[in-house]
């Protein structure tokens, strides 16, 4: 029995121990806090995201405007002036039915090679 009053003794120390670290600690945290405003940097519990002020956001959301208004001015533009119709890029009919025709040939070459292929095989079986 006296050992178990000495074992209940030592664990009475131990938790008044522990909750003067934990109280302890709490402390040192808050300090730290403290410690990491005053410096300009972030506080020591939590990383803060930067906040825009109101008038940034105003800034930011007017210049994006003015981007978008310039693209936009730009597209209308193009499509309106009789200058800018012959910027645009289109192919002739006579220069299709070139490409057209060469690519004709191609096929026509490739399949021609694959038929040969074909008449070797039968012939080596």
């Amino acid at each position: 029995m006296a050992n178990l009053k000495g074992l209940e003794s030592v664990v009475s120390q131990l938790r008044e121990e522990r909750t003067n670290l934990i109280n302890q600690l709490q402390h040192i945290d808050a300090a730290l806090s403290v410690l990491g405003k005053l410096e300009g940097g972030r506080a020591y519990t939590k990383p803060r995201r930067r906040r825009l002020s109101a008038s940034a956001r105003r800034r930011i959301a007017a210049a994006q405007r003015a981007r978008w208004a310039r693209v936009k001015g730009q597209s209308k533009s193009a499509r309106k002036g009789p200058a800018d119709v012959t910027s645009i890029r289109t192919m002739s009919a006579a220069a299709r039915r070139k490409i057209g025709a060469a690519q004709r040939k191609r096929w026509a070459k490739l399949k021609q090679q694959k038929r040969r292929q074909g008449n070797n095989r039968a012939t080596r079986l």
